[in-house]
């Protein structure tokens, strides 16, 4: 039976993003190692994302609370639902992004938020706490730079996305993310090219991966 791969596209840059580029250059490696693979891809600055309104958020802690939802909260949370319900159908994932003042884009914030939802990717019980909804599967997050954080900080400023999107992804239950870095992207064009080679190369590896751990 043929796969499914969610491609999340974090970057509005189109072919002039490293992140895009790197990670379309990876799910045509996973496409050639298996033909019928099925790939969706969501493109975060093109999907019309539903706000954090009062609805939905009303629609939220009624979920939390037992109660049931008047039918504008239900309008809210079947479109929350829907987004949930892409995550869930994917055998694997790949999420292609910048680095934004040393965290993410808030494209992507905002599409997290909407799918941390009680009792679509979280359970929460007052006494034992939370509990993931979702399954972990084979999951590749592009992270493009400016700076070189390869090692560390960069130029003795953080790394605020790397850490934020483990413990998020961890949190409804996909898994340990493996990040491959792609940076410095600004400045000397020699060092661009080099990081964008290794990144290629550490993609290449993780083609098995994808394949035999889903």
């Amino acid at each position: 039976m043929a796969r499914n791969l969610l491609h999340i596209e974090a970057s509005p840059r189109g072919v002039a993003s490293v992140s895009t580029v790197l990670a379309e250059y990876f799910v045509d490696r996973l496409r050639d190692a298996e033909p019928a693979l099925r790939v969706d891809r969501l493109r975060l600055w093109e999907e019309p994302l539903p706000d954090l309104d009062g609805a939905l958020l009303s629609a939220k802690y009624a979920v939390l609370a037992g109660r049931d939802l008047d039918s504008g909260e239900a309008r809210s949370w079947e479109k929350v639902r829907g987004l949930v319900e892409r995550v869930r159908a994917a055998d694997s994932l790949v999420l292609s992004t910048p680095m934004w003042n040393f965290g993410i884009p808030y494209k992507l914030k905002h599409w997290i938020d909407l799918i941390t939802q009680p009792g679509l990717s979280f359970a929460f019980d007052p006494q034992t706490g939370y509990r993931p909804l979702l399954s972990s599967r084979p999951f590749t997050i592009v992270l493009a730079s400016a700076g070189d954080y390869s090692e560390g900080p960069s130029w003795g400023r953080p790394d605020l996305a790397s850490g934020y999107l483990r413990e998020a992804f961890r949190f409804i239950g996909l898994g340990d993310p493996e990040i491959v870095r792609a940076g410095a992207t600004a400045g000397d064009p020699g060092l661009r090219e080099r990081s964008v080679t290794a990144a290629r190369a550490t993609l290449d590896a993780r083609v098995g991966a994808h394949r035999t751990a889903s």
